[in-house]
This record gives structure tokens, sequence and C-alpha cells, in this order.
């Protein structure tokens, strides 16, 4: 996968699908004058859209008049992204990658082309969200409307909201592909699971802009899109991930409340470990390193040397599989767990715990 965060610089990569006022239907017109019922309709001739379009087209209009006064670009010395303001005290949730090591941002408001500087509130990486803020909140600052995730559904139309290599105030559409997608970009450390799947492109720069339906809601942000096949380093059209807006807000509240987050709600098996290596080399499962005394492994029983080969029904050769697998339960949850201790292979119910 391939984080949507673009660096600062003259070099450009890829290409970006990018409308300004998302106006992507055309109008129907009909005739008055007569003609046969049951004749075909020549090729030139206006097909009439479910709904209409002219509707369609202007609730488009309303939801980008809504929401994109609410969204920002954020910059810092390494690159540049975007964030969405979060109230009315200069709060802007944006995405960890964006952030980086930075502790100081640059902020280009939509309703102002004049630079803010804003400080570092609190970063999570484990989910990819950051929250900063603006050291002197101007007065027309438009706090954007967060929904609820988790009444998104597969196939509503969507508008992602953002600053694609550096285009500011662009917007893009597609539909909602999928949810409780979880990807990994190869450690365990950057697998994020419960991720909103959408077709809405996401291009270098949109990270940390919003995904929005056409209430005007964010529904989520956006993080990452998926990587070319052709290996070019570019990303693959129509496949692009959001956080979840009940995950933003969870965690967002507790960075501005605390500091930093203290109840993540992601599943943990609570102990250290790593990918072990088969006869011919390839991943075979995870060793567990270190158990945390008192925590899910070790009242599962789960001891130093022991080899995690499923879980929860998913095989786990590698640490990214077993994050992947832990992203889609909940603390909590109970899972068996397969194991080699020895060369026996063994199973343990698992109470899982908390990252």
């Amino acid at each position: 996968m391939t984080r949507s965060h673009r660096r600062a610089g003259p070099r450009r990569t890829g290409s970006a699908a990018l409308c300004a006022t998302a106006v992507l239907l055309a109008g129907c017109t009909g005739s008055d004058s007569p003609r046969d019922p049951e004749a075909s309709p020549s090729p030139s001739a206006s097909v009439p859209v479910p709904g209409g379009a002219v509707e369609l087209q202007e609730a488009y209009r309303e939801v980008v008049d809504r929401v994109l006064p609410s969204v920002v670009q954020v910059t810092t010395d390494e690159g540049l992204g975007s964030g969405v303001v979060y109230d009315d005290r200069g709060h802007i949730v944006t995405n960890a990658h964006v952030v980086g090591d930075a502790e100081r941002f640059r902020i280009t408001l939509a309703t102002g082309r004049q630079e803010q500087t804003a400080e570092l509130v609190a970063s999570y990486p484990e989910e990819d969200l950051a929250v900063v803020r603006l050291t002197d909140p101007p007065d027309n600052l438009r706090p954007a409307t967060f929904g609820e995730s988790d009444r998104v559904d597969v196939g509503q139309i969507v508008l992602a909201m953002g600053n694609p290599l550096g285009l500011s105030s662009s917007v893009t559409d597609g539909i909602v592909s999928a949810t409780d997608r979880s990807i990994s970009e190869g450690s365990a450390e950057t697998t994020i699971g419960d991720l909103i799947q959408t077709s809405a492109p996401i291009n270098p720069g949109n990270s940390g802009g919003a995904l929005v339906d056409l209430s005007g809601r964010v529904i989520g942000v956006p993080t990452l899109a998926a990587r070319s096949p052709s290996g070019d380093g570019g990303t693959a059209p129509g496949l692009g991930f959001a956080i979840p807006s009940d995950t933003v807000r969870h965690l967002a509240d507790q960075m501005i409340e605390y500091g930093e987050v203290r109840d993540s709600d992601e599943a943990a098996i609570e102990a250290t470990v790593r990918t072990v290596l088969g006869d011919d080399y390839r991943p075979a499962g995870v060793a567990v390193v270190e158990v945390e005394n008192g925590g899910a492994a070790d009242d599962a029983g789960l001891r130093s040397g022991d080899v995690i080969t499923e879980l929860g029904g998913f095989a786990v050769p590698d640490t990214t599989a077993l994050a992947e697998a832990l992203a889609s339960h909940e603390p909590g949850d109970r899972v068996d767990v397969v194991y080699r201790r020895g060369g026996e292979e063994r199973t343990a119910t698992v109470t899982l715990g908390e990252r």
C-alpha cells in the first residue's frame, strides 16, 4: 500500500482525476416533438437518470459548499497533506504520516489563503491519526460535521476532499466499495483495521482530508491508496481507504483531552512476537519472544518460545498476518490460537487484551 502524502518539491507523481466542483453528470433534456414510443432512442438522445441528474448534481454542489471550507492544507518541511477542522477551538484532525516527526505546521484554510501556524497536540501512528491545533484560531473557522460510520453502506456515493498533488480544495467522487477492511504496509506496526474502502480517487496529498456522504457528513479520513500493480510506484485507481469517522472521534477526543490515546479499542495478545522462517526460508509462524505478565497470552498459558500459526481461524505465517487477524477483533473477544511447542501442535483460547 502507499500513503497518500505529498512530499514537498517540484517532482510530480501519478495523475489526478480532479474536479473543482465535483459536477460529474450531464443534465437531462427532453423533447416536445412526437415520436414512435416503440422506436429505440438514438445514440445522442438523453437518457433519464434515476432520481434526476439535476437533483444529484445540485446535491453534489451543496455538499461541496458545506464541507470544503472545513478542509485545510497541512504543510511541514517534509511535504504536505490535508486536514479537517474538528472544532471551533482550532483543532484539526489529519494523518500521523502527514505530521511525521514535526511539532509545528503551516495551515492553509479554504476560507482564506493566508497561512496559519499550528502545533502538534498528539499523534497516534497505530491508527495513522493525529491532531494539531491552530495557535491563533480565526473567527471564521468552519468545523466539519462527523457522521456515524457504522451506518455506512456499500454502494453509497461519497466525495473525497483534500489537496491532492498540492492542488488545494479539490474534490473527487466514488462509492463506498467495502467496509471493515484491514490493511498492512508490511509490518505489524502499520496494520490498520476497520477501514472504509472507496473508489473515490485518493491521490498524494489527499491524506488527512475528508470522505463525505451526500448529507455533508464526514464519514472517514483518507489514509492510503493501493499501490499500482505495474510497479511504477503510483497508486491503483479506485482503491482508496479511509479511517472511519467513529474511530476518528474516539481517538481525537482522547488526544484533545489527554494529549494521548489512553483507550485504543484495538485487540492484542499482549506479547512481544517476531516472524520465524521454516526450512524453506519462508515465514512459518509467529514466535512468542516475551509475554506480558498477567496479559492475554500469559493468562492463556502461552510462553516464550511458542510459535503461533493460527488465530481465530486465520493462518498467521508472520507478524503482519497476525496484526491483520487481530484487527478484525475487539478487546475482550475470545479466540482460539493454534501454536507449536516443542514440535507439538496445541490450541489455547485467548481472551484478547488491548494494545
